[in-house]
């Protein structure tokens, strides 16, 4: 048995059979270092980025100091964007599975707050929040804090870049003063030091070894010269095919732009910003992580908290000037130890920004005029999505469960388990990504058949932005 293996832990066989079934059987270094003591009970300040499985070390954490259905919330997780929330929100859930009847929530803005009101009257066990919606609910006096046992505080340097940190501090003052405080942040400043001094007691600072991804991820950095950009984007994507690829561009209104731009050129492309509906934006990131959708473009703010284990590619359609922004931009491809692609377009504007990021990530990265870059004459669309998604309007309440699912499209529609993707099952509705060839079968011995002896209205999902 290694030291690293889950089964050396304190947890009951339940946990560790819910953790096998997760495929969760040796611990990554940030939850080797930071569970052992934070079962324990001891406050911990902890130094790991996304991707390193730190949310399901805090999960873990914060699930073995709950009693569920006791009235009260047991534990509150703060996260700096509605993204990261949900995608919190859902591992912590899939731990939980060993404890009956614990509820999860997410209090984000963007989300209906009468429907977050009815859920928080009948009762919830852990919150999984925003610091603004967490406040609003508070201040109405709907939310009480006071049994909290497990407080934390997920990308501390990120919530203190967008501003949270006064409200954080309110939310945290209405917890029980004997809580449980638990800090992680992809680096340490001087400023998250003295909110672990405020907010912590004697906590461990632990540092999780980096993976160092930058050296699996090959870095392409293309010169337009007189290309017009967008141009120059279809060209390379033609090329290099990615199956899978974010495009980050500075502004909002520039996704829109590229997005239908790309569509138009015979690339199925979405956009992804902050002038999205939360239930469109969830509902794209829910495409691209089941494969049902190949390329997003996106802000940076709408990116935060991606996590995605085999993305192709990211483009930077628009050169970041900051090179941390560079940094979590090719850090969302290469992965859990996969490879990776991160090409960068640069005109005439972006000398500024390059001569910035030469002093960095881009020190060694030679510069390409796209004239002379052999991208062959490919002007071919690029090959659909191998995957689509179908929507089971059922979920959770309906105690619904990811093997129901597999069971009907199996047993009953003769679908092979081969061709099953990602299965999401939320509160009253669920997701499964389908073999694209297999879509139009399994749509309809879904909703001709039943699912648990019940019928369950079902459709196809499109992503929402996209050109029709």
């Amino acid at each position: 048995m290694t030291e690293t293996a889950f089964s050396t832990l304190p947890l009951a066989q339940p946990w560790l059979d819910n953790l096998a079934q997760l495929e969760y059987r040796e611990m990554t270094p940030i939850q080797a270092l930071a569970l052992p003591p934070m079962l324990a009970g001891r406050d911990v300040l902890g130094q790991a980025g996304t991707g390193t499985g730190k949310s399901a070390a805090f999960g873990l954490a914060l699930l073995a100091r709950i009693t569920p259905r006791c009235g009260r919330p047991g534990a509150l997780v703060l996260c700096p964007t509605r993204e990261l929330a949900a995608q919190v929100a859902d591992e912590i859930r899939r731990l939980a599975r060993p404890l009956a009847h614990t509820k999860v929530i997410t209090l984000s803005g963007g989300s209906s707050i009468q429907r977050e009101r009815a859920s928080l009257e009948h009762g919830v066990d852990v919150i999984v929040g925003t610091p603004g919606r967490v406040q609003d609910h508070l201040a109405r006096g709907r939310l009480d804090l006071g049994a909290i046992r497990t407080l934390v505080l997920d990308e501390a340097d990120r919530m203190l870049e967008m501003g949270f940190i006064e409200v954080a501090s309110e939310i945290a003052r209405a917890t029980w003063s004997e809580r449980q405080t638990l800090l992680f942040s992809a680096t340490i400043p001087d400023a998250v030091r003295a909110l672990s001094t405020t907010f912590q007691r004697d906590a461990l600072h632990l540092v999780a070894p980096v993976d160092d991804a930058s050296a699996r991820v090959t870095q392409v950095l293309y010169e337009l010269g007189a290309v017009d950009r967008t141009t120059a984007l279809t060209r390379v994507l033609a090329h290099h095919r990615p199956a899978s690829a974010v495009i980050f561009c500075n502004h909002r209104e520039t996704c829109d732009v590229v997005a239908d731009a790309l569509t138009l050129a015979g690339f199925a492309a979405v956009p992804l910003h902050g002038g999205m509906e939360q239930h469109d934006r969830n509902t794209v990131l829910l495409m691209l992580k089941n494969g049902s959708l190949r390329l997003l473009v996106a802000t940076d703010v709408a990116a935060r908290g991606l996590d995605i284990d085999e993305l192709g590619a990211v483009v930077n359609y628009d050169l970041p000037r900051d090179g941390d922004i560079y940094v979590h931009r090719i850090g969302r491809t290469a992965r859990a130890g996969h490879t990776g692609l991160a090409i960068s377009l640069v005109g005439s504007g972006d000398r500024r920004a390059l001569d910035d990021l030469r002093d960095g990530p881009l020190a060694s990265v030679p510069l390409t005029p796209l004239v002379d870059a052999d991208l062959g004459r490919d002007d071919g669309r690029a090959p659909p999505p191998a995957m689509i998604t179908i929507a089971i309007q059922g979920g959770r309440h309906d105690r619904l469960r990811p093997g129901d699912i597999v069971g009907a499209l199996t047993t009953e529609v003769g679908i092979a388990a081969t061709d099953i993707g990602q299965i999401s099952i939320l509160d009253r509705i669920s997701f499964v990504a389908l073999a694209a060839a297999e879509g139009a079968r399994a749509l309809a011995g879904l909703e001709q058949g039943r699912i648990k002896k019940k019928r369950f209205r079902s459709y196809l999902v499109t992503a929402p932005g996209a050109r029709r």
